[in-house]
C-alpha cells in the first residue's frame, strides 16, 4: 500500500459539489472530483477518457489552514432561455461564485498500484496542462508536487506524519477527512464516468481531529 501526497495552496480555491445553473458553491476542503480533474490535467487526459483508475484511489485531506469562505459577484449575458433554448442577448443574470481564500491542504491518494502512483507523481512535477485549484483561474501559489510526496505508507499514517520532522509550528489541532466505505458524511463527488458526461456518485467521508505539527509557510514569505 502506498500514498501519493499533494500540497494544495493558493489565494483562491473552489471545490464545488452541488453547483447547478447560475450558482457555484464550494466545499470547505477539496472534492474528489476536483482532485481527480487536477490529476487528469497533469496527465494530459482528455475529458472524454475514462477516469476509473484515478477514481478508485482512496482519498484523504489534512486541513493545514482553514480557508475563509468568500463570495464573488459576477454577471452573465446571452444566457439560454429554458422555454426555447435560445440565447437572450438583452438578459443579464447574476451568478454568485463562492470560494475559499488562503486555504492550505495536504491531500493523500492511497492505492495498491504503485506504478500508477509513481506515474502521477511524475506528472505533477511536469504537468501536461496547467493545474488549477477547482477552477481554471485559481492557480496554485506553490507547486502541487512534493519531492517526497510518494510514500510507502497507508493513507492516514501518511497524512498524519508528513511534515512532522520540521517542527516549525507548535502543536495544534488539525482536521483530517478520510474516505470510508460505510460511515461518515455523504459527498456526491465520486467520478463514475468520464468528465464529459458530468456523472458523480456518493462516497462516505469520515472526519476526525488530531494534534499535528504541520509546517504552513507564511504567505508573505512566498
Amino acid at each position: 500500500m502506498a500514498t501519493l501526497l499533494l500540497r494544495l495552496r493558493g489565494p483562491m480555491q473552489s471545490w464545488g459539489t452541488t453547483s447547478r445553473f447560475d450558482e457555484r458553491d464550494t466545499q470547505l476542503e477539496p472534492s474528489k472530483s476536483g482532485v481527480v480533474g487536477l490529476l487528469c490535467a497533469a496527465l494530459g487526459r482528455d475529458r472524454a477518457e475514462p477516469v476509473n483508475d484515478l477514481a478508485a484511489l482512496r482519498m484523504g485531506v489534512r486541513v493545514d489552514r482553514e480557508g475563509v469562505p468568500m463570495r464573488d459577484y459576477q454577471t452573465a449575458t446571452g444566457v439560454l432561455i429554458a422555454s426555447n433554448a435560445k440565447a437572450d442577448v438583452d438578459r443579464t443574470v447574476v451568478s454568485p461564485r463562492f470560494y475559499l481564500a488562503d486555504a492550505v491542504f495536504l491531500v493523500g491518494l492511497e492505492g495498491t498500484d504503485e506504478a500508477l502512483l509513481s506515474r502521477l507523481h511524475q506528472a505533477l512535477r511536469q504537468p501536461v496542462w496547467p493545474l488549477a485549484l477547482g477552477r481554471k483561474s485559481f492557480a496554485p501559489s506553490c507547486p502541487v508536487w512534493l519531492p517526497d510526496g510518494l510514500v510507502s505508507e497507508p493513507l492516514e499514517a501518511a497524512l498524519r506524519g508528513y511534515d512532522s520532522r520540521h517542527h516549525r509550528c507548535p502543536d495544534r489541532r488539525l482536521r483530517l477527512l478520510l474516505e470510508h466505505p460505510t460511515e461518515g458524511a455523504i459527498r456526491f463527488d465520486q467520478p463514475v464516468a468520464p468528465f464529459a458526461q458530468r456523472r458523480f456518485g456518493p462516497r462516505f467521508v469520515h472526519t476526525e481531529f488530531f494534534n499535528g505539527t504541520a509546517h504552513v509557510p507564511d504567505p508573505a514569505a512566498a
